[in-house]
């Protein structure tokens, strides 16, 4: 069993993420709100750190390490384990109609800004920040994190990027505008790829998870 009291640390290369010594709990600003241990885990032995909502930013290394008392009052720092976290933005080939709408998810409250670049132009703009008001052909869903372009026309043809706080992309949108019978052949020919790319974009997937639940080991008390 672990001490009630017990003090623990998660930390990436240059900061401290989470810091709980007894019920006093400390949060790194950028990861305020998004990480925890649980106490119940904590009490037989698993620090495991939970980060929710997770964002491209979180990538990196992080460690974990046991603070106990040394000799004359000082503090020891006891490593426990180090975890590499790998996030990747999601990335979408669309092919569409004219006059249909594209739903383009934000994935995350952390994205503020959407940027568009014409498929025949090497430069992008602003389409829309996290605060702009509806307009009659862009429309950001009240409660979900998503927002409507409405009745497609060629000329929306491009790379549509959903950018975070930091201006990292949390994802990439291809939409080609195509005529139905078009739009309907590209679709099968992409279902096509991902059925035979199953595998590959599985292992990715499974990473992702694996790099968020492997946080998640016993120690013993080395007091």
């Amino acid at each position: 069993m672990v001490p009630t009291a017990c003090h623990i640390q998660w930390t990436t290369v240059a900061d401290t993420v989470f810091e709980q010594w007894g019920s006093r709990k400390w949060q790194m600003e950028d990861f305020k709100g998004r990480v925890e241990v649980p106490e119940e885990k904590l009490r037989s032995g698993d620090c495991s750190l939970i980060i929710q909502d997770v964002q491209i930013g979180d990538a990196g290394r992080y460690e974990s390490f046991m603070v106990v008392d040394g000799v004359r009052s000082t503090k020891t720092k006891v490593f426990l384990q180090g975890v590499k976290l790998s996030v990747f933005d999601h990335k979408s080939h669309r092919s569409q109609a004219p006059g249909e709408d594209l739903v383009l998810d934000l994935h995350t409250s952390h994205s503020v800004r959407v940027i568009f670049q014409d498929r025949n132009s090497s430069e992008s703009s602003d389409l829309w920040m996290r605060g702009d008001e509806n307009s009659p052909r862009l429309e950001k869903h009240p409660l979900k994190e998503q927002l409507t372009i409405k009745n497609l026309r060629r000329s929306d043809e491009g790379t549509y990027k959903v950018l975070d706080e930091r201006g990292l992309a949390v994802s990439t949108v291809q939409l080609s505008v195509e005529d139905s019978s078009t739009a309907l052949k590209v679709h099968q020919s992409m279902e096509k790829e991902i059925t035979t790319d199953d595998a590959a974009k599985s292992s990715c997937s499974a990473l992702l998870i694996l790099s968020c639940l492997v946080m998640s080991f016993k120690f013993t008390n080395v007091l």
